[in-house]
């Protein structure tokens, strides 16, 4: 049974894009190559690989699996093209970064600025996308370094395993209040003296952190609004429709929200934010030197 690079490739393709046709225009092939490529590979392993029922096609079991293994090959195969041009000095090279919104506005910038001054010749593309998606992205092969946080007490754990992690810093948490809320201005703030309170709840895992607090405070949070972005939290929570909880990377953004208020308030956690890649590609110098940079700008 001999397989090849070629054939892995070309099934994860087709997983990607749903469609022969799809995977054909992203490996720059014909749509009937494909398809025959496929049918030899069927006939060569003695299984059906694709489930060609409607319009669109479906891996079995089997094809599944190969795709599997058409990522980490793919992955592979990156980690040592990027480590071979990396032993010129970082004179060129690209890394591929994932950060999570909150992140965007604080720790990427300085450290995209620092990279650019420290290695004119490195390029680093960047992508925004909350956790757990980052990390899958990371381990289907889709970029090289991802920023990612976990909540203490999250029942799905920090999906950090198999991973090599640099523990960034420890992002605490603050109940967000419209300016004139009567508690804007109480010293010793608790969760449990909101729990009347209409909520607006943020990403999945943020989400699940204020569901865990509010339980273990005594309460269930009356959730009237949910969104990703930690902008149109504060924009909610300054027209009054609500309060939320947001973590202390995005103050910089808030004292642009005058008409809100954030307080610590006993009964949230911090989160904890890392850096992480793949245990190959931790050894190529380009991506060592932007999660580098990723700590001096958090220490910063």
């Amino acid at each position: 049974m001999d397989l090849d690079v070629a054939s892995l490739r070309m099934l994860r393709a087709v997983e990607d894009a749903g469609t022969i046709t799809g995977a054909a225009t992203t490996l720059g092939l014909s749509q009937p190559a494909v398809s025959q490529h496929v049918r030899r590979l069927e006939r060569r392993l003695g299984t059906a690989l694709l489930d060609r029922s409607g319009r669109s096609v479906r891996l079995t079991e089997a094809g599944e699996a190969l795709a599997r293994h058409g990522a980490t090959v793919a992955s592979a195969l990156r980690a040592a093209t990027a480590e071979v041009s990396a032993l010129t000095g970082l004179q060129s090279g690209r890394v591929r970064l994932v950060a999570f919104p909150s992140s965007s506005a604080t720790l990427v910038p300085r450290a995209l600025a620092d990279l650019r001054a420290r290695h004119p010749g490195l390029t680093v593309t960047f992508d925004e996308s909350e956790p757990p998606e980052s990390l899958r992205a990371l381990r289907a092969g889709a970029c090289d370094v991802a920023l990612a946080f976990s909540y203490p007490g999250d029942a799905r754990g920090d999906g950090l395993d198999g991973l090599v992690a640099r523990h960034l810093l420890d992002d605490a948490t603050r109940v967000v209040l419209p300016a004139g809320h009567p508690r804007a201005d109480d010293p010793d703030l608790a969760l449990a003296d909101l729990a009347d309170e209409r909520w607006i709840a943020g990403c999945p895992r943020c989400r699940g952190h204020l569901l865990t607090s509010a339980e273990a405070s005594g309460f269930a949070p009356d959730i009237a609004f949910a969104t990703d972005d930690y902008v149109a939290v504060l924009g909610l929570v300054e027209a009054g429709l609500g309060v939320a909880v947001l973590p202390d990377l995005v103050l910089p953004t808030a004292r642009r929200h005058p008409g809100v208020v954030l307080r610590r308030a006993r009964g949230t956690s911090a989160r904890r934010v890392h850096a992480v890649t793949t245990p190959d590609l931790v050894r190529v110098p380009a991506v060592t030197a932007t999660i580098d940079a990723l700590v001096a700008a958090a220490a910063a």
